[in-house]
């Protein structure tokens, strides 16, 4: 295992050398993906109206994932790189393809493909952190860090509230092995999650 607990496979130098080689394109994505992350905490709040303690926590992610698009927005804005689309790598489809539809499998699997995506974002944000060139760039990334890993523990935390522990930990285990192969290759493209 790497360092980053539910993380099978540590982050490829390649990745990293990728992403400081193109600092505002990472950053793009960065916000995309904080958009994206504040709209599964949604999704799956509406989708579990019932459930209080997932309706609690992830109200609570949602706002902070807003808070993280808007500064990551004023960083862009400070660096002139207008909000436009990008083109998404095939990793969070490839997780959201692993999604059983039928509940409450689905349920156990949604929170932990965002535990996942969550994990690795903490992974990367670090490894920016600790190496990108610019020292306030690197400070930002590492302020978003703390959050990043206390995410990854509340979706793991309402895995094991609505599930007992032992299903929680075969799945998690069956899913960060296919997260580990979605990124065995790198994506041509520089993304967060190539």
């Amino acid at each position: 295992m790497s360092t980053i607990q539910f993380l099978q496979t540590p982050t490829s130098q390649a990745w990293l050398d990728q992403a400081l080689a193109n600092l505002d394109t990472v950053l793009l994505d960065h916000s995309h993906c904080e958009r994206k992350a504040a709209g599964v905490a949604l999704n799956l709040m509406c989708r579990y109206p019932s459930s209080e303690k997932l309706v609690r926590a992830l109200t609570a992610i949602a706002q902070e994932e807003l808070g993280h698009f808007e500064l990551v927005n004023q960083w862009l804005e400070r660096r002139k790189v207008p909000l436009k689309p990008l083109p998404a790598p095939p990793y969070g489809a490839g997780l959201s393809a692993q999604v059983r539809r039928q509940e409450p499998l689905r349920m156990l699997d949604s929170l932990l493909v965002a535990a996942l995506i969550e994990a690795r974002s903490h992974e990367r944000l670090g490894l920016l952190a600790a190496h990108c060139p610019e020292p306030d760039l690197a400070k930002f990334y590492s302020s978003l860090m703390a959050s990043e890993a206390r995410h990854y523990g509340a979706y793991w935390v309402l895995a094991t509230t609505y599930f007992d522990r032992e299903t929680v930990n075969t799945r998690l285990l069956e899913l960060s092995e296919v997260e580990s192969k979605l990124l065995s290759t790198l994506h041509p493209e520089p993304r967060i999650h190539s």
